[in-house]
């Protein structure tokens, strides 16, 4: 894909993100967009792309750490529900409660016991999610092993990107079977009618922002909302004002 058909077909579906916010926020609609899969699959670039021209005030990135001691105690899908959205809101989770039926089952992170309640309770979980009027939208990136290893490798390669690469995505790579299994165990159990997992094709970055923002927005029934004329109001003019010397204030370096 040409980088500039990509930048161009790009800002229209960031320009239709940009109405899709306006519509969420006036009618007070909630929505959980839910981003899984395989490290250096794509997600974070998709998240990365859908935010960038959205008000983070309504479109807002969840991604949290690992659970502290008291957390851990508590009902598993405890600290997920505070992150959820109130009226007006879009929460794109950045990794989510799948995080049990993947990476800490996978890592040994909790029991057999604790992975089949999980698959128990998801189903109902995410049903009452969309009985309280949560629009819910789940997404997986797929990426095959020799794709990875070149993104893993340039992020290697590159001291600015290094930081992408942790000790866990390391250990992941060498339990990809591991992995695989554990996929198709969570698909098996909360790929419902209901809220059924949408694969996204991860091996070529472009098409795969393309291609999710625009099912993305195929997934919820907004419609155009007419801005309001906007006039920039007169300056403010008031004579007796006297800026303070600008020496006396404290500038940064101009070292560029």
């Amino acid at each position: 894909m040409k980088k500039k058909f990509y930048t161009e077909e790009l800002r229209k579906l960031q320009l239709e993100l940009a109405k899709l916010q306006k519509w969420v926020k006036a009618e007070g609609v909630k929505v959980v967009v839910v981003f899984e899969g395989r490290d250096a699959a794509g997600k974070g670039g998709v998240i990365k792309r859908i935010t960038r021209r959205t008000n983070s005030r309504i479109c807002r990135v969840v991604a949290l750490d690992k659970p502290t001691e008291k957390e851990q105690t508590q009902w598993y899908f405890q600290r997920y529900v505070e992150q959820l959205p109130s009226a007006g809101e879009i929460v794109l989770f950045d990794r989510s409660w799948y995080n049990r039926a993947g990476v800490e089952r996978v890592m040994g992170f909790c029991t057999e016991e604790q992975v089949e309640e999980f698959f128990r309770s998801c189903p109902e979980f995410e049903k009452m999610l969309m009985r309280s009027g949560i629009i819910l939208i789940k997404y997986w990136f797929s990426v095959s092993e020799d794709v990875q290893e070149k993104r893993f490798q340039s992020r290697m390669d590159d001291r600015t990107r290094r930081w992408k690469l942790s000790p866990m995505d390391l250990e992941a790579r060498k339990r990809w079977v591991d992995y695989s299994r554990a996929k198709d165990d969570m698909f098996r159990y909360t790929d419902t009618k209901q809220s059924p997992w949408f694969v996204v094709d991860g091996n070529n970055k472009r098409k795969a922002r393309l291609n999710c923002i625009h099912h993305l927005l195929n997934q919820i029934d907004y419609k155009y909302i007419t801005p309001p004329e906007i006039k920039l109001p007169a300056k403010q003019e008031d004579n007796s004002y006297i800026r303070p010397p600008i020496d006396e204030q404290t500038f940064v370096p101009l070292v560029y």
